[in-house]
């Protein structure tokens, strides 16, 4: 049976009792660049759910409600798991609507509030960490998504076979980056804390709720402080100008040191963290990006490209151990240097 015919019987199946022989209208929700679906279930009642559609063979649903019950329980606004049918793959679960952060900042008058909020959120994920509860963000995960930069990017997208040199120069820079990432102090780690997964919801005050609804949180892991924060505010799909991200990621620092969380007492050390562990996350990135197109014709990441290479451009460029790999992107995209600020 066709899996959207199977989720629809499922989802009758499961509000018969509720709404005896009513046909329940299912429409796209969204979709995710792993293999789930989401669907919305309009009720007759005028309420709304979600429903999940995850291909067993492909994805995994157990991590989902571990890491949903783990940030719930740290009062962050997730998702409610309402029912489940793990053998097909189906989750029903609470609807947070259909705001993102994304559509939200379109306003940009908008971006101070929202992303105090998207702060708080992720202050209380990060006060909720623990040791041996999520998978550890380990020199070998770390490592492999490194990888996919020239796995997908170089070889795949721009068709580039790299020389001996260029090889070394991404080794030596891949292994610099990592020494700096791995000493930084761990945290729960959402790994995907940006403008599409978070969610305008009700139950605050004002314009704006208390906090964001959080959503795509099941590869979650126990990692680099800095990687969420950097997720956020280096956002391949919106970007700030540096003095209005500088803003944003001080008061995240601040709130941080007045929460007791270990983050570095110097902004200026903080800062270079964020920006190494960025480096890390936009290599992976554009890895990804790259295989999304080539590997599942999701060809609408291609847009978002030049953003991340303008974060990871000035990040290289801006630290000299790092500068070898501005000088190995200029040359296999054949761009001139840019002249950018050192530290």
């Amino acid at each position: 049976m066709p899996r959207t015919a199977a989720l629809r019987d499922w989802v009758h199946e499961r509000f018969e009792s509720d709404f005896p022989g009513q046909q329940l209208p299912i429409e796209a929700a969204s979709a995710d660049a792993s293999f789930r679906r989401y669907f919305r279930v309009r009720l007759p009642d005028q309420t709304a759910r979600i429903v999940m559609d995850a291909p067993p063979e492909k994805e995994d649903c157990r991590p989902f409600m571990a890491v949903a019950a783990l940030l719930k329980g740290a009062g962050v606004h997730v998702p409610e798991v309402l029912a489940h049918d793990l053998a097909q793959g189906f989750l029903l679960l609470s609807d947070l609507g259909s705001t993102t952060y994304l559509s939200a900042l379109q306003d940009r008058s908008t971006a101070p509030q929202l992303y105090h909020d998207a702060n708080q959120a992720l202050l209380a994920i990060q006060l909720a960490s623990r040791p041996g509860v999520l998978p550890d963000y380990d020199h070998a995960l770390l490592s492999l998504e490194l990888a996919l930069f020239p796995e997908w990017y170089l070889r795949r997208h721009l068709a580039l076979t790299l020389d001996d040199r260029q090889q070394a120069t991404l080794k030596t820079t891949f292994a610099a980056i990592l020494d700096n990432n791995l000493r930084q102090p761990r945290v729960f780690v959402h790994r995907d804390y940006h403008s599409r997964n978070l969610m305008l919801v009700g139950g605050g005050t004002g314009a704006f709720p208390a906090s964001p609804g959080v959503l795509d949180f099941q590869d979650a892991v126990y990692g680099p402080l800095t990687y969420d924060l950097v997720s956020l505010y280096r956002d391949a799909y919106i970007d700030w100008p540096e003095e209005h991200e500088l803003d944003y990621v001080i008061r995240y620092w601040e709130a941080a040191r007045g929460a007791a969380l270990p983050v570095a007492s110097d902004f200026h050390d903080f800062y270079r963290d964020y920006e190494w562990m960025g480096a890390q996350r936009q290599l992976k990135v554009l890895g990804i990006f790259a295989r999304l197109c080539h590997r599942d014709g999701k060809s609408n990441y291609l847009a978002d490209m030049p953003r991340v290479l303008s974060y990871l451009r000035r990040t290289c460029q801006r630290y000299r151990e790092l500068r070898p790999l501005a000088r190995l992107l200029d040359a296999v995209e054949d761009r001139q240097v840019d002249v950018g600020y050192s530290f």
